[in-house]
């Protein structure tokens, strides 16, 4: 090995032995930048928003800067005299005490001018080990492979590894500080102050419901529940339009697009072609049924009407996948994706029973199976920071009991929904029940009947069966069957 060059400081040398590739590390920069540190404390603070202890190669150097930080934090000065306390006395590094070595990455530093472009240099090699880190382990597990472990998996392994270096790497320091030195709590009310109806999530578009929820908050997962029929997909076709609709970003400083109002929506439509989801957004925006325009019986007004609404369609922030059964591990993975490419503030699955667990868990039951679904859910929620809207049908006992509200207890049988949701609505209209009992035409009860449609007519609830901040109770809609279209009540027609 050659000596290490004159002004660099001797450590013991590295086990390595000759010949073999070293991780890429550069000690002369870590010693530059403790110097520099514990000659001027200030200089921590031009690093310390993304320079952590683990970025260091050595393991004493990343000793140094995690005691250094601590005291620089806590308003104390770290020096070459107040940390030697804290550092073990006994260690031998090539014939020089800790506090010698200290006192010598002192006086060497004092020639260093800029502390962030060492700071960078040593985080960089950092995230090149780190590379090397995945890269041999992606080698090594395919070459060892048991001959049940599917390549998918392992590509999904390494995306997500891939995914959580991207994301931390990205935040290279700077501009942050004015984001950091504020309260997560003005930062959050900054952003509501922006945002549609000034609430703390992002806005469903629909009043009462953002007024009992404060819009849909990221890191929570929002079921949507119900039995068929009663408009779930339509519910969260709505509130996925209303917000992709409400998009608008603007460059920050690190020059990545960051939502201000609105949010980029990603459509998991397990059921529905695409090109079936695009018909009802657009017959929900022209008020022309889904059924008239896919028979083609529409009038060249209608066409006009229709060729308008796609030209605004066009520019939506809305990206459906259509492909059915996916794994909750590929749609994991996909999801990633989409944020890193094209960003992500709203996730919607549509639905839950129609995603496939891992191969361990088919084999156990269902219910292990769509609890290991909603557990991942919640989880890559969190991951990404977005609210995932997650569709779920209910099991058939809802259509026994004379009133057929949806509970919580009806979630009991799909494994652990309901612990792992942060918000559950159900959807009900009692004119889908009420429609399909009607009595002989010309009867009494018909009359009954008659009367009875028109006070459920066109009405939907949406019963806040579960919601960890904020209450419970029911939120009455809109609902036009022809174009699956929710809406705000009309406040007049609510009081009646």
């Amino acid at each position: 090995m050659a000596a290490a060059d004159s002004t660099a400081l001797k450590l013991a040398p590295p086990t390595a032995t000759p010949g073999y590739r070293t991780a890429p590390h550069n000690i002369e920069a870590e010693q530059g930048l403790l110097g520099a540190i514990l000659v001027n404390n200030d200089a921590f603070y031009r690093v310390s928003d993304f320079l952590e202890p683990r970025h260091f190669f050595e393991p004493l150097h990343q000793h140094i800067y995690e005691v250094a930080a601590s005291l620089i934090r806590a308003n104390k000065i770290a020096t070459p005299i107040t940390l030697k306390t804290f550092l073990p006395a006994d260690l031998d590094l090539g014939g020089v005490t800790v506090a010698q070595y200290l006192a010598r990455l002192a006086a060497e530093a004092t020639t260093i001018i800029n502390a962030h472009d060492y700071g960078r240099t040593i985080y960089d090699l950092a995230q090149r080990r780190d590379l090397i880190r995945i890269g041999e382990d992606m080698v090594n597990v395919a070459f060892d492979a048991p001959v049940d472990f599917a390549p998918r998996a392992q590509i999904e392994d390494a995306e997500r590894r891939l995914y959580e270096l991207a994301e931390t790497g990205r935040y290279d320091g700077g501009f942050q500080r004015f984001a950091q030195a504020l309260t997560t709590a003005v930062d959050m009310a900054a952003r509501a102050y922006q945002r549609d109806g000034r609430l703390s999530g992002i806005a469903t578009g629909l009043r009462d419901l953002d007024a009992k929820m404060g819009g849909l908050q990221s890191s929570d997962l929002i079921i949507v529940a119900g039995r068929p029929g009663m408009g779930k997909t339509a519910l969260a076709t709505n509130i996925a339009y209303n917000i992709a609709h409400a998009w608008r970003g603007e460059i920050s400083p690190d020059g990545h697009m960051k939502t201000v109002n609105g949010g980029i929506v990603g459509f998991f439509s397990l059921e529905m072609s695409a090109e079936q989801l695009a018909t009802r957004i657009i017959a929900e925006r022209t008020g022309i049924s889904s059924s008239t325009i896919r028979r083609g019986g529409i009038t060249e007004a209608d066409f006009e009407t229709i060729k308008d609404h796609t030209i605004e369609l066009q520019d939506l922030k809305f990206y459906v996948d259509e492909t059915g059964g996916l794994s909750i591990a590929q749609l994991a993975a996909r999801a990633r994706r989409l944020k890193r490419q094209k960003g992500l503030d709203l996730l919607v699955v549509d639905y839950i029973q129609l995603l496939q667990g891992s191969a361990r868990r088919q084999s156990e039951s269902r219910v292990q199976e769509v609890t290991e679904i909603t557990t991942n859910l919640k989880a890559l929620a969190k991951e990404l920071n977005v609210p995932v809207l997650a569709l779920s049908q209910l099991s058939r006992q809802v259509e026994n009991r004379d009133d057929k509200r949806p509970q919580l207890s009806d979630l009991r049988e799909s494994g652990s929904i309901e612990q792992d949701a942060d918000v559950v609505l159900f959807v009900f209209r009692e004119e889908y029940y009420l429609a399909n009992k009607e009595p002989r035409p010309g009867t009494p009860e018909h009359e009954k009947w008659m009367t009875e449609m028109a006070l459920v007519h066109g009405k939907a609830e949406v019963i806040i069966g579960k919601q960890r901040h904020g209450p419970t109770g029911t939120v009455e809609l809109h609902f036009d069957a022809s174009v699956t279209r929710f809406g705000d009540l009309a406040r007049d027609v609510a009081h009646h």
